[in-house]
């Protein structure tokens, strides 16, 4: 086993990590309408066009193009209207030069035309006949009721395609729908039910199984009695462990007893595919948790201490195919730990492509002091000033959970870096 507290920078103890951890992703075959979040393991491809016939975006008129050529209020188009698409229905009319039918948005671009003016756009010119009949009884006809034969003013011209979304457009068949890879949003389920795909085969979430430690950590539901604190750690990384695909297995609370630590570490290895200890990894007389995660299997523990703040006493270590972390027992530690090596180790056991947090950019409000040499995490509030958004930096012990509560992310000072300077322009981590 390394020696303990042999500090490492992130960067180097997340590859001597992945060296060291095998990549199993299993999967399942499940409903599209149940997939929210889950991430796909395999590559979608489009089985047809989509759409797959001509469509409008406006209700209006199908015309041919050149028709309305040069047409203006003054000026317009005269065009005969021969019929109407019904939504849902195929179109059964072909359009030549001079006519027109009725579609609606959405509806199917009869053949022949190339365009839809929008029904804004135009006139009705009333025969004699109904002018005669409207004269008797106005409320009969409508500016654009579909009685045929009549004929519209165009008052616009129009360019062939306009308004009309054609086929596959959207996607052509053969086409990449969604990549392996993807945790799949709300609009990806549309998008895959749109071509008719109601089943897709997506990682499997990994199961962690979290575990507090000490003796003066009891449950919330109780009241601390002297020098006892509520279990925190448990409840947050569980919400954690949720937002980044995975299912939380709580453990519940061991005491500072190596037989007791040591028997709830073994339950928790054999029920999950990850297993994180919180509280337990800083240098003390009482420290067990290195001891515990060294004998759950090989390799072991591979790094004992990170060059961060918050979360220096860290631990990483595969033990026989499975990763298992140390974190500290100060919640806003532990929070800052997860992000930074849990949940990237969560979404790679996911397959998961893509960038693992949102970032937003913001000025600093205050400066933020660091020494080179670690990585700063410092929670920040985000605040509008007229058309700029600033971060300003929350600054707290690391055993304050409500510094986080009052958080709308963290800024990160760089390893080489002896601080940010108010004003400049950072990367906020959500």
């Amino acid at each position: 086993m390394p020696e303990l507290f042999n500090v490492q920078t992130p960067a180097a103890a997340w590859r001597l990590f992945l060296r060291h951890l095998p990549i199993r992703i299993t999967t399942a075959t499940i409903e599209v309408a149940a997939a929210l979040d889950r991430v796909l393991a395999e590559t979608v491809i489009a089985p047809h066009d989509l759409p797959s016939f001509a469509r409008s975006t406006v209700d209006g008129y199908a015309v041919l193009a050149a028709d309305t050529f040069g047409a203006s209020a003054s000026l317009p188009a005269y065009l005969s209207v021969i019929g109407e698409t019904a939504m849902g229905q195929a179109a059964s009319l072909a359009i030549d030069s001079g006519a027109c039918t009725i579609v609606h948005t959405g509806g199917m671009i009869p053949p022949g035309a190339d365009a839809v003016v929008m029904v804004e756009h135009t006139e009705r010119v009333q025969p004699p006949r109904a002018l005669a009949v409207a004269a008797d009884n106005p409320s009969s006809i409508s500016p654009h009721s579909p009685h045929f034969p009549h004929t519209i003013e165009v008052l616009r011209p129009l360019a062939p395609g306009q308004n009309v979304i054609q086929v596959g457009e959207d996607v052509r068949q053969g086409e990449i729908v969604l990549a392996a890879g993807r945790r799949l949003r709300p609009a990806d389920l549309g998008g895959l039910l749109a071509v008719g795909i109601t089943q897709v085969t997506v990682a499997q979430p990994p199961r962690v199984a979290i575990l507090s430690q000490g003796d003066e950590v009891v449950p919330p539901t109780q009241t601390p009695g002297p020098g006892q604190i509520r279990d925190i750690n448990s409840y947050t990384l569980a919400a954690l462990t949720h937002r980044a695909g995975a299912e939380p297995i709580l453990m519940g609370i061991a005491p500072d007893q190596l037989g007791a630590l040591s028997a709830l570490a073994r339950q928790a290895f054999a029920l999950a595919d990850v297993v994180v200890i919180s509280a337990g990894s800083s240098v003390s007389v009482r420290d067990m948790t290195a001891e515990v995660i060294a004998a759950l299997g090989q390799p072991g523990i591979l790094v004992h201490g990170l060059s961060v703040r918050p979360g220096k006493p860290t631990i990483l270590a595969v033990c026989d195919g499975k990763p298992v972390f140390g974190l500290p027992g100060n919640p806003v530690s532990a929070m800052v730990i997860f992000d930074l090596v849990v949940a990237p180790t969560l979404r790679l056991l996911q397959g998961e492509e893509g960038p693992p947090r949102r970032i937003v950019m913001a000025r600093l409000a205050r400066p933020i002091a660091s020494v080179t040499g670690r990585e700063d995490y410092v929670p920040v509030r985000l605040e509008q000033r007229g058309n700029e958004r600033w971060a300003a930096p929350v600054f707290g012990k690391s055993n304050l959970i409500y510094t986080l509560l009052q958080a709308d992310g963290a800024v990160r000072v760089a390893l080489d870096s002896n601080g940010i300077g108010e004003a400049e322009w950072v990367e906020v981590l959500q």
